[in-house]
């Protein structure tokens, strides 16, 4: 009897030393965060490293036009591996998450009608994320897919004070051009050039909009992508306008490292 129960014992203890060691093991907090713009409450969720809480930059992702989902939650572990703590702003609110393109494509029409709330929201996730205290607040930068790098340029363009904005496959246009001092973010667009999406007369719209307003931009086209080169959920039928590729998704992530690098190097350099 006493054998048996010391082997129970002893087991328990190794499976709490197991799960211990998992525990310990794990590099990233990554959680939901309820946070508000006035009323309205919002769900965001949060990768990052606590041991280099308030040190390293931060990266603030707005989601695709179906809303915060798997995609971005992976994206921003992938940003978390490289050194960044990471926010995933939710521009719908808790709950809302489109099932159907024909959802997808309404919620998104609320905002893309409504500049000042799309900008609204996505100051209110910049607001949440400093007032966490978990990355460098002098170093911050956004990025976001489709919707959501519309998202990521109406936050630059409402004078927002981060060092970067990212768009892959996003939205370039705007009710209301940028004016010289407006933007304080250096841009960078990474666009499929086969897009049909976003006309050439709309891409220089944008184009001029960035000279105008004197700022510091670039641009990076993708032979044979279409729109939503990034998400491998998109599929392979360039027909349809939204599909995958591979080439264009590894060298538009190479851009996004090489950007952030740079923005964020003169104080810390990211591995």
């Amino acid at each position: 009897m006493k054998n048996k129960t010391l082997i129970i014992y002893m087991s328990l203890i190794l499976m709490f030393l197991g799960a211990s060691i998992l525990t310990a093991g794990s590099k990233f907090v990554s959680k939901d965060v309820e946070y508000k713009d006035g009323d309205t409450v919002l769900e965001g969720y949060v990768v990052y490293d606590p041991v280099r809480a308030g040190k390293a930059p931060g990266v603030i992702i707005v989601h695709e036009w179906n809303g915060l989902g798997h995609y971005v939650k992976g994206r921003a572990m992938q940003l978390a591996e490289l050194g960044y703590q990471v926010f995933c702003a939710d521009i719908y609110g808790k709950g809302i998450r489109p099932a159907t393109m024909e959802e997808s494509g309404k919620e998104a029409g609320k905002y893309r009608a409504d500049r000042p709330l799309m900008r609204s929201r996505v100051n209110a996730a910049l607001a949440e994320f400093r007032k966490m205290n978990i990355a460098d607040n002098s170093r911050i930068a956004a990025m976001g897919y489709c919707f959501g790098g519309g998202v990521a340029l109406e936050l630059a363009r409402s004078g927002a004070d981060i060092l970067g904005t990212v768009t892959f496959h996003g939205n370039l246009d705007t009710p209301v051009l940028a004016k010289p001092g407006d933007i304080k973010a250096k841009v960078l667009v990474l666009h499929g050039a086969e897009d049909p999406y976003t006309s050439w007369d709309k891409i220089k719209i944008f184009q001029d909009e960035m000279r105008g307003a004197d700022v510091d931009w670039q641009m990076n086209f993708y032979s044979k992508a279409v729109h939503g080169f990034t998400n491998p959920d998109n599929g392979s039928n360039t027909t349809t306008g939204l599909a995958y590729n591979k080439e264009a998704d590894m060298r538009s992530w190479e851009a996004m490292k090489s950007f952030f690098k740079e923005i964020f190097e003169k104080k810390e350099t990211i591995k």
